[in-house]
Order: C-alpha cells, then structure tokens, then sequence
C-alpha cells in the first residue's frame, strides 16, 4: 500500500476531467486516476460535433442555443446553468481551437458547422448550423488535444487505476481509495479536493453505444457514501445505433442530409416533426422510429429496425465528412452506405441524471443543495442539469469543456485557501481490502457474466424507450433480486495482475446499485418528459412534475425520494422560456 499525496485528485480521463486538469496544471498539484489509459476513456467516441453559436455558416446566437436546450430538455433543465453554458460556448470553442482542436473548416478558413437535431434559428423557426466539428471524430480529437495540454504541463497521471471508495474525515471529502490494476495494491490519494469526472453507465443496458469501461462506478460510490443522485430516471437513447449491435451512428449523418425510411421508403419523420424532420431532438426520434416498427412499418425478417439513408449524397461528403461512420457501416454489417441504407434501431447512449452539483462543479449533499466540502463533479458522472430530460446533440462536449473548466477553477480557489490536508481515515484501506477478500474467497456461486447478462436483458426489456407501471413493476422485483445474485457471484481468477475477473465482479454491483435508482425513480415519476416515456402516462404533467428527483440508496436496495425545483431563470425575464408543449 502506497498514501499518494496531492492538492487534487481528478477521478477519471476523459474530456471534464482533462479540461479540469489543464486549468490546475501549473497552478497547484494535481493527479487524475483513471482505470484506463486516459485516451481509451469514452469521450473518443463522440462522433457529430460540439454546439456553440459562433455564427460562421449562418446567423446565430447565443439566446437561441440557449432557448433549443431548454426546449430540448423539455423544461427540465436548470435555466441559470443553461445560459452559463450558451454563453460560455462560443468562448470555449476558440480556446480549443487555440490548444490545437483541428476543426474542419469552411472554404473561407472558418470553423464549419452544420446542422444537428434539435437546434434552430429564430426560437424553432428552421434547423441551424451551430455543430461544430472534426469530421465525425469529434470527441477523439478534443481528448488527444486535451491530453497533450496535460502531458505539457506535466499533470501527473495514474493509468489503471480503479478508484473503490471515498474518504471522508469531519464532514469532509478528503480522498479516495483505488485498486491498482497492474499489481492487485490497494492504494490511498490524500488531498484537498477531488472530483469525480468518471462519465456515463450505459452498460446496464444490452443494446448501448457505451464502451465497456461505462458502469457507473463513481455514481454508486456516491450513493454507498450516503449522497444522493438526481433525475436518474432520464436515460437517452440515441436513434441511430447499428442494428443489433448499437455502435453509434452520428447525428451528423443526418446533419449532412441523411434521413430516415420505414419499410415503405416513406420518409417518416416529415409526419411527426414536418417543421426540422429528421433533425428533431433524439427522445422524439426514438420514440417514433418505435412507433413505426410497432405499426408494421420496420424492416428485415423481424421487421425490428428502421434504414437510415445516405445514398443520395455524394461519395465525397460521405468519405470527407463521415469517414468513421462509413467505415463501421461496412465492418460491421457489411454495408456501403454509399450504396445501401444503414439498418438502425435505438441504443442507449447518453446519462441525463447522475452526481447533483451547482454551476461551479460543487457536490450537492441533499435536496437543499447544501455543498459537500471537498467534492466536485462534472461530465456526464455529474447532474448539473444542463440537459434535463433530454440531452440535445452535441451539448455533451460542450457541456464537459465548460463545466470541466468551471470546476476546476472553482478547486483551485478552494485549494488556495486551505492550508494542510485532512488525513483519510486510517481503515479507508484496509476496508477496500477486505471487500476485495471477500469477493475473491467465494468458491460457489454464479458466473459475473451470466447476472450482468440478465441485468442488461431485463433493462433492455423494462427500462428501455417505453416504460410502463406494469414493466417498471416487473424491474423492480427483478432488480432486487439480481442485487441478491450479484452478491454470490465467483472470482475464478484468484490472482493479483490485471484480474479483470474481479474488476467485473466490482463493476457489477455498481452496475446494480445505480440501475436500482433509474428504476424507482421512473416509477415514481407518472408522466412521459423527455427520455422518459411512460405508456401509462402519456403526457407531460408541469403541475405536479415539475421538479428535479433526488434519491438515496440504503444497503438493503431501497430508495429514499425527494424532490427539489427547477431553476426558471430565463423563464422569468422572457415568456418564450416558459414550458409549452414540445413541437418541431
């Protein structure tokens, strides 16, 4: 065992964490601990681009992104954070291009932008161009650019290390506890601040577009610590994954003229949003793409998926603009998109709700928003409910850099005026370590893979684009039980080096844990908003749905839920953000 010694402590590499570390770096200690190499983490994975209303392409501004998220998150998002985050958009795009983001560009030279669901001119007058992007690399080359920021001013980084706990002395969050992967140690990092940064979970689900490190670990570490979550019932699924397997296909398709079709060839969506088509935000998309299928319109010999259409563009835009994209196409399903459409089917893909925090990355410790001292979050592990019910595309990178950024200067203020470091409890370690015996001395019990595989089947069933009381229900029962099985399962590598087996036995309880809350949480909310759509309850209900969830988790798998408000700041001082029923 090894006591690591740092001013922060940043949990995770993706693109929150290292945009929070190159604004420490120089100005304080600071470390990020991440299970992975940092350019695995799952921000290398965005594809269509990162919104801000720069105005390159075609006139834009700032109070119109801003009116396109809070409709987009039908009305659920924080209204104050949602302006910081317009405002500070354009901002935040030129400092990445000044650390290197090799945008692709317009003839002139500029940043190229193009459409993306969801966002308008004119308060919802017509689709804008307000996506700006790396061909659909996006995300890739936002994180190498970060990381190569972070390598220069020499942020120190722990690879593969798998952080299991929390510590906490008088109140405070003064450190964390990780597993190192390479030798099977049990580590402790002691500092003055740390932030989780540690993303989404999407692996609970059987089809997603999540890589398999997204399990959610920080978000059940919160709740074991008695912290709540919020809004963890608002799960996204992206329209377009690959059939079968839900690797993503990028909104962008359909930014570059892309549409969709049903068994018709009818391009459907002209139906459902006549105004933006197939350009409206991805919970309305997904909903319908599975009302086309429940209404016999879906393709193949299950008729389960719809098509997705590129072949009217040119082979030139397709290998310019979509390279990735095409590339997955042919792989995977042996398709030429130049050529044949692209099956697709719904995947799930983005985490609304997670760790509660303020406009500055500050962990809120109840529904009274009191700050949990010494803890900050950010990213997609974090709520500090930009997105509300629904997330629109490309706001997720967005999203990172600004608050990322926020959060670290908000650390190192804190750090600068705090002298010394609060010692982490001295059975921080030992207590991790015998989690760790405990799991591995099991001798009978189930296989991980087989509980994990039916966890992600009964999400997928249950807890998928539409939920119902009776499905919800279902889960509910299912879910504690599987909680029971988790606890048994066997550890067939006893060793200490890379014991991936053990890793997926911790993963899955977290895996677990967090599913428990998007379950209770969706079943208590009766009504469909955003990405939660509830059959039984159709309709959005603002008199009594209004307002944010917050849940706590005991050790037996029941929930405590309470409720906070929504921030309506914009709403105040300009009717046209005041809720109204969604239509594109």
């Amino acid at each position: 065992m090894s006591l690591f010694k740092h001013d922060v402590v940043i949990v995770g590499a993706g693109l929150a964490g290292l945009r929070a570390a190159v604004e420490l770096a120089g100005r304080c200690d600071v470390a990020v601990v991440s299970k992975l190499h940092p350019l695995r983490s799952h921000t290398g994975a965005a594809q269509g681009g990162i919104c801000a209303a720069l105005g390159n392409e075609e006139e834009d501004f700032t109070l119109w992104h801003a009116y396109d998220t809070v409709k987009g998150s039908d009305y659920l998002g924080d209204q104050d954070a949602i302006e910081i985050m317009c405002n500070d958009a354009p901002r935040a795009i030129i400092e990445m291009e000044h650390y290197g983001v090799p945008f692709s560009r317009t003839p002139e030279g500029k940043i190229a932008q193009r459409p993306f669901g969801g966002h308008t001119k004119n308060f919802g007058e017509a689709p804008v161009r307000r996506a700006c992007y790396a061909a659909d690399r996006t995300g890739h080359v936002c994180m190498h650019t970060l990381y190569e920021q972070c390598i220069k001013y020499n942020v120190r980084f722990y690879d593969e290390y798998q952080v299991l706990d929390l510590c906490e002395t008088e109140g405070v969050i003064c450190g964390a506890v990780a597993y190192e992967i390479r030798t099977g140690e049990v580590h402790a990092f002691n500092a003055k601040a740390i932030m989780f940064a540690t993303g989404g979970y999407g692996r609970a689900w059987k089809t997603t577009s999540n890589a398999h490190a997204n399990t959610g670990d920080g978000l059940s570490i919160v709740l074991r610590k008695g912290m709540p979550l919020e809004d963890m019932e608002f799960v996204q699924f992206h329209p377009t994954g690959l059939y079968r397997l839900g690797i993503l296909v990028t909104e962008g398709a359909r930014g570059e003229g892309g549409v969709l079709r049903n068994a018709n060839g009818e391009r459907f969506m002209e139906r459902y949003a006549p105004t933006v088509k197939d350009l409206a935000p991805r919970d309305i998309i997904s909903r319908y793409m599975y009302q086309e299928i429940a209404e016999g319109r879906g393709l193949g010999p299950k008729k389960d998926y719809v098509e997705l259409d590129l072949t009217h563009l040119s082979l030139k835009q397709i290998e310019t603009k979509l390279p990735e994209i095409s590339t997955f196409a042919k792989i995977y399903l042996g398709v030429d998109p130049s050529k044949n459409p692209i099956p697709v089917q719904p995947t799930c893909h983005y985490a609304m709700g997670g760790i509660p925090t303020d406009i500055n990355g500050r962990v809120f410790s109840d529904e009274k928003n009191t700050i949990k001292t010494g803890f900050w979050s950010a990213g997609e592990a974090a709520c500090v409910s930009v997105h509300g019910a629904n997330r629109l595309g490309t706001n997720s990178l967005l999203d990172l850099i600004v608050f990322g950024r926020r959060a670290g200067k908000d650390m190192l203020d804190f750090v600068q005026q705090t002298k010394g470091w609060l010692p982490v409890p001295s059975d921080a370690v030992s207590k991790v370590e015998a989690r760790i015996n405990d799991t591995l001395s099991r001798t009978n019990g189930e296989f991980i893979g087989v509980v994990r595989s039916d966890l992600q089947e009964m999400m997928m069933e249950n807890v998928s684009v539409f939920r119902s009381g009776e499905t919800l229900s279902k889960a509910s029962k299912e879910i504690k039980r599987l909680k029971e099985r988790s606890s048994k399962v066997i550890v067939q590598d006893k060793g200490k080096e890379y014991n991936t087996d053990l890793l997926d036995a911790l993963e899955l309880e977290y895996l677990i844990d967090f599913s428990i809350t998007v379950i209770e949480t969706a079943l208590a909310r009766e009504e469909t908003r955003g990405a939660h759509a509830r059959d039984d309850f159709p309709k959005r209900n603002d008199e009594q749905w209004m307002k944010h969830s917050m849940c706590w988790l005991d050790d037996s798998g029941d929930i405590e839920l309470k409720f906070k408000s929504v921030n309506m700041k914009l709403a105040e001082e300009d009717d046209r953000f005041k809720p109204k029923e969604r239509k594109y």
